[in-house]
């Protein structure tokens, strides 16, 4: 699947979306990639899943992991294609945690998964939590990118499309400066911001 594919699957599901944003990182952006919108539909989440596997060897990856709430649907497809087992990490106390009675052998080879990848926090976090679990990460992978490929998770990652969005402190924002309201999308808010 081709970059290009895959921005194109966004538009054409309303996914894309053009405004004044702020980010689960807390920074703001003009531009917001709602996965849940796109990944609602069974078939592009499995096409999605099948394209970020092909970056990964079959019998390689023991167990997908991601943070939820966002990567779930794709680290589940990712992990059905590989025939991969699935795992997921939650917030508890501030902190990424394993939960649910999920456990990982020691040196488990583990693949992160990601829907949308900024600043890389959650997806650090959680190689943290699968690392101090037992598991040897064998790479990270996400459907975009929109750090334009400077987000360092301290492992060898793939993306389907990278962006170069930008994201700025609020500070710095153009749109808060000419006093526009944000919209918080996503899991955590769905408010709007003056």
């Amino acid at each position: 699947m081709q970059p290009d594919e895959v921005i194109e699957k966004f538009r054409n599901t309303g996914a894309l979306l053009e405004g004044h944003f702020i980010l689960s990182s807390g920074l703001h952006s003009a531009v917001y990639l709602q996965c849940a919108i796109a990944l609602r539909s069974p078939v592009v989440a499995a096409e999605f899943g099948a394209a970020i596997a092909e970056h990964f060897r079959a019998g390689q990856i023991e167990t997908v992991a991601a943070p939820a709430i966002g990567g779930l649907i794709i680290g589940y497809e990712v992990a059905r294609h590989l025939g991969a087992d699935f795992v997921w990490t939650e917030r508890a106390n501030g902190k990424m945690i394993l939960r649910r009675g999920f456990t990982l052998g020691e040196d488990e080879s583990v693949l992160v998964i990601e829907d949308v990848i900024t600043t890389g926090g959650s997806t650090r976090e959680t190689i943290a939590a699968l690392r101090e679990a037992g598991a040897r990460i064998i790479g990270a992978a996400s459907i975009i990118d929109r750090s334009g490929g400077r987000a360092d998770l301290g492992v060898p990652r793939v993306s389907l499309a990278t962006l170069d969005v930008p994201a700025v402190e609020a500070v710095n924002c153009e749109a808060c400066q000419r006093g526009e309201a944000a919209t918080k999308p996503g899991s955590r808010s769905t408010k709007q911001i003056v």
